[in-house]
C-alpha cells in the first residue's frame, strides 16, 4: 500500500499498538491524541470501550458494531463513539484513517 500520509506525519512517533499490520503514528497533545493508522493485513478488534474518539475514513473498510448496531464504514465517512459506548471491529487490509481520542494516555510511543 502506498503512503497516505505525507512525510511530516510519517515522521510522527509511531505508536505502540501490539496489531500485525497496523502502522500507527501518534500526535500527542497535551489532553488527546491523534492517530494516523494504516491497515496492511486483515485485524479484529474485540469489543471494548473507552474516551469519546472520531474518526475519519481515508481509505478502504472496516465493519464495526457500534452499541450493539452494525456498520459497514468506507473511505469518506466519519464516526462518532461517545465516551464509554462499547464498539468492535473487523478491519480489512488497506484501510487508513484519522482518529481523534479525547484522551491523552489512550497509546504510548513505541
Amino acid at each position: 500500500m502506498a503512503n497516505v500520509f505525507p512525510a511530516p506525519v510519517l515522521g510522527l512517533p509511531e505508536a505502540d499498538i501490539p496489531l500485525p499490520g497496523l502502522k500507527a503514528r501518534l500526535s500527542q497533545g497535551s489532553d488527546h491524541q491523534i492517530l494516523f493508522m494504516e491497515f496492511t493485513q486483515d485485524a479484529e478488534i474485540p469489543s471494548h470501550s473507552h474516551a469519546a474518539m472520531w474518526t475519519i475514513v481515508l481509505e478502504g473498510q472496516s465493519d464495526m458494531v457500534i452499541d450493539g448496531v452494525p456498520r459497514v464504514t468506507r473511505k469518506g465517512d466519519r464516526i462518532f463513539i461517545p465516551a464509554g459506548v462499547s464498539h468492535s471491529a473487523r478491519i480489512h487490509a488497506g484501510y487508513a484513517d484519522i482518529t481523534f481520542f479525547d484522551q491523552k494516555d489512550r497509546y504510548q510511543p513505541k
